[in-house]
């Protein structure tokens, strides 16, 4: 092995060499993405090399011969990252030396390190479900990508009862102050406490973005998500019937305990604002099975009592499997009906962009409804403020088909107006699948609104 130890550092000297000459300020436009992506390229293969020998370099002590207290503090201060960044890679190294299809996935580049990190999780504890993981890597969004990772661990959990519970006993929070000065904050806990979280931030963040936007002011919505954090511990210590600050919460509830004085919390208002998916069998049943599902949307998983105990605290839209079948319903008003939206979210609650994991959306009909005057389900695309924007003035369109897939601009091959250009005997575009609109906004045009 000496000889790869050899290759290594020639290939290393040899792009130090060339960094070296570098200066982008010289290189023309025309070329700068595919330097770019040659060198995201080369990052995603030596990252693949590293967590590949992390636990090797674990088995060899090295680390600890170097006077290392642990080895995720050897390779933060060797690789210049993070001690966490460090201890996901050596797990992630761990978990890879069982998954042959992932690391072979990895070896070739075709997985980030975070992608691995991902799969390797997931199907540590769902073996069956590897294969699939690696082909959603390969077309869908990072965020996309963890959250089926979620999904398909939550399947071959046996007791997802335990596994909240564990997570509940090991809830933290905890602030620092970094190099720079600047205060930080990190938690982790139950997805069913998570959406009390977010309910109340979210409200405060959106009346910061409408405040500011009024007032001509622009920021980026992360630093308004800050602001409204703030406010949000300003507000409790503001209100009187808050409960005492560190009253625990009960390890098997989503409420506050009972103090020791023997009073019960002062109900409120609901706590909770949240889309549940959870199929009706299961719901009945206790308990998931198979590839039921019961989660709250944009969150994860989480186990069928915290939903049945949350429908008596909550306002909760409940998308059940079994339900009001909407899928061909015709609806004479512009937007989608409330069983409509409903059935919309089930199907997906993301944007209908392929890669695109975007929650605040925008129905769009594919054909103006001033033509058509009505809304169904099978002409109708949810997609987020910005594909939307590219859709309507950009002149952007979805491929043909229908549910999640690819938007490309004009000039792409696989654009409607293309596949309409096509010499006699190509596929044609059904109209269902072309943009009603590609220039301004189309008179009458209805553009709708939701959140999760």
């Amino acid at each position: 092995m000496a000889q790869l130890s050899t290759a290594l550092a020639a290939l290393s000297a040899d792009l130090g060499e060339l960094l070296a000459g570098l200066e982008p300020e010289e290189i023309p436009l025309t070329e700068v993405t595919d330097i770019w992506a040659a060198f995201a390229e080369l990052e995603r293969l030596g990252a693949a090399g590293k967590i590949l020998m992390a636990r090797r370099v674990h088995d060899s002590r090295q680390w600890s011969r170097e006077g290392f207290a642990k080895p995720e503090d050897f390779f933060a201060d060797r690789g210049g990252t993070s001690t966490g960044r460090a201890r996901s890679d050596l797990e992630t190294s761990r978990r890879l030396r069982d998954l042959e299809d992932t690391t072979e996935a990895l070896r070739r580049g075709r997985l980030s390190a975070e992608q691995a990190e991902a799969i390797s999780d997931a199907a540590s504890v769902n073996p069956a479900a590897e294969a699939d993981l690696i082909d959603e890597a390969k077309q869908e969004s990072f965020k996309n990508l963890k959250d089926e990772c979620g999904r398909k661990k939550a399947q071959a959990d046996p007791n997802p009862e335990a596994t909240r519970n564990r997570i509940h006993r090991h809830r933290r929070a905890r602030t620092w102050t970094d190099s720079e000065g600047a205060w930080n904050i990190s938690g982790r806990g139950t997805v069913d406490q998570g959406t009390q979280f977010h309910h109340a931030w979210d409200q405060l963040v959106d009346e910061r973005f409408e405040a500011a936007r009024r007032a001509g002011a622009r920021e980026a919505r992360e630093a308004y998500a800050f602001d409204a954090l703030i406010d949000l511990a300003r507000r409790a210590l503001e209100t009187p019937d808050a409960p005492p600050p560190g009253q625990p919460l009960d390890e098997n509830d989503t409420q506050p305990a009972a103090s020791s004085a023997g009073s019960t919390p002062k109900r409120t208002n609901p706590k909770h604002l949240a889309l549940i998916r959870v199929d009706l069998e299961a719901l009945i049943r206790g308990r998931v099975a198979g590839d039921e599902l019961c989660e709250i949307t944009g969150l994860g998983p989480l186990p069928v009592r915290v939903v049945r105990h949350l429908l008596g605290d909550s306002i909760i839209k409940l998308i059940i499997t079994k339900g009001v079948d909407v899928a061909n319903v015709t609806h004479l008003g512009r937007g989608v009906s409330t069983a409509q939206q409903m059935a919309l979210l089930w199907t997906d609650p993301m944007c209908r962009v392929q890669g695109c994991h975007r929650t605040k959306l925008e129905n769009d009909h594919r054909e103006d409804w001033a033509r058509t005057r009505h809304t169904r389900l099978d002409e109708t695309d949810p997609c987020c403020g910005h594909h939307h924007d590219l859709k309507t003035y950009k002149g952007w369109a979805f491929v043909e088909g229908t549910g999640r897939r690819p938007m490309v601009p004009p000039g792409d091959s696989r654009h409607p107006t293309q596949r309409a250009q096509a010499p006699p005997g190509a596929a044609q575009i059904s109209p269902s699948g072309t943009s009603s609109h590609s220039g301004g906004r189309a008179p009458g045009a209805r553009h709708q609104r939701i959140s999760t």
